[in-house]
């Protein structure tokens, strides 16, 4: 597992997230979360899934859509910073109570209720990715987070063509 960020707390902490070109301007809505849930909320909660590495947010969206559609459909990466990181609540593996919650499947109804709470105590919480035990994710509450977020930049993505080659 790679550390966090060290010291957690004590500098700007930057997020990314890859969407769809066509949502772009609500990539802080947590929207589809809200419409579908997702590993660590259930439908009805907005959050709002991020990486706190680019290539963490790219591989969490071709988990879900392949690369096909990331290599075919217009997607932006955007990247934020939260100024306080005191705001993040750490989740360590030790913290979290099922140990295959960290492993690729479908969510159970408690590993959604145990993220629904962190969000609701903490706002914003970072936690180990299941697509890539070496990277984390960001997940916040967009409205516990209003303000205290900074988009740095969105950028049209451009997958590396190698990633969805040709059929010979």
């Amino acid at each position: 597992m790679t550390p966090p960020p060290d010291p957690l707390g004590r500098s700007e902490i930057t997020g990314w997230r890859l969407d769809d070109r066509r949502f772009a301007s609500t990539w802080d809505s947590g929207e589809g979360s809200f419409r579908y849930g997702g590993r660590w909320t259930s439908k009805g909660v907005r959050a709002v899934y991020a990486s706190i590495d680019p290539a963490g947010a790219i591989l969490e969206v071709a988990v879900h859509k392949g690369f096909g559609i990331l290599d075919t459909v217009p997607h932006v990466l955007t990247s934020f910073a939260i100024a306080d990181p005191a705001r993040i609540h750490l989740v360590s593996i030790a913290d979290i109570p099922n140990a295959n919650w960290l492993v690729p499947g479908i969510p159970s109804a408690g590993q959604q209720q145990f993220g629904d709470a962190l969000l609701a105590r903490h706002g914003c919480f970072l936690i180990p990715s299941v697509v890539s035990r070496h990277s984390w994710n960001l997940v916040f509450d967009p409205n516990q987070m209003s303000g205290h977020l900074k988009k740095r930049f969105q950028e049209d993505f451009a997958l590396d063509t190698r990633l969805h080659p040709a059929r010979a």
